[in-house]
């Protein structure tokens, strides 16, 4: 279990709210990562492995149009899917991978080309009007190293969103408690 993992969990605890996974190239892995850690269950609500492009648009709605002409692999789809999952699962959170793991390239894209995404509640400055953050990655490495290092990823952009808006929260808290100013 990595800390990473072990401080989301905790964050997420702390603050009464969830998470849910959407996964591609991980096949599961961010899902038995967070699992791993002990409690995970209080905000843990579960995950979905759309490993085929089909599943995307059927379980998770990413657009179908969008499947069609860019492939799995994009960021747009990444953003989808984390949406998508946190609809599906109820989740006040919910995060995505999607990539070329290996050994070929995938959709056009190189191998170790792989987006991360995170969808979050709206009105958190960190967060964008549309509630989502994705971050394209470009991975060396054997097809395991890859995967590895997706899930490190995707899980740090989670722990900087949950901890970007906790600073924000503080901030507009000290702001009121000060009169404003």
């Amino acid at each position: 279990m990595s800390s990473t993992a072990t401080d989301v969990v905790r964050l997420l605890t702390v603050r009464g709210e969830t998470l849910a996974v959407a996964e591609s190239l991980t096949g599961g892995l961010v899902a038995a990562e967070i699992t791993s850690v002990p409690g995970a269950s209080k905000a843990f609500r579960g995950s979905v492995t759309a490993y085929s492009t089909p599943l995307k648009h059927e379980l998770l709605g990413v657009d179908a149009g969008l499947l069609a002409t860019r492939g799995a692999v994009d960021p747009q789809v990444a953003a989808q899917m984390a949406a998508g999952v946190r609809k599906a699962l109820g989740a006040d959170w919910g995060i995505a991978t999607t990539g070329v793991a290996g050994p070929e390239p995938q959709d056009g894209q190189p191998v170790g080309t792989v987006f991360v995404a995170v969808d979050g509640p709206l009105g958190a400055d960190s967060v964008s009007a549309a509630g989502g953050k994705v971050e394209a990655l470009r991975l060396n490495g054997d097809r395991a190293e890859i995967r590895r290092e997706s899930v490190r990823s995707v899980l740090a952009v989670l722990l900087r969103e949950l901890a970007d808006e906790q600073t924000g929260n503080e901030r507009a808290q000290d702001t009121e408690q000060n009169g404003g100013f």
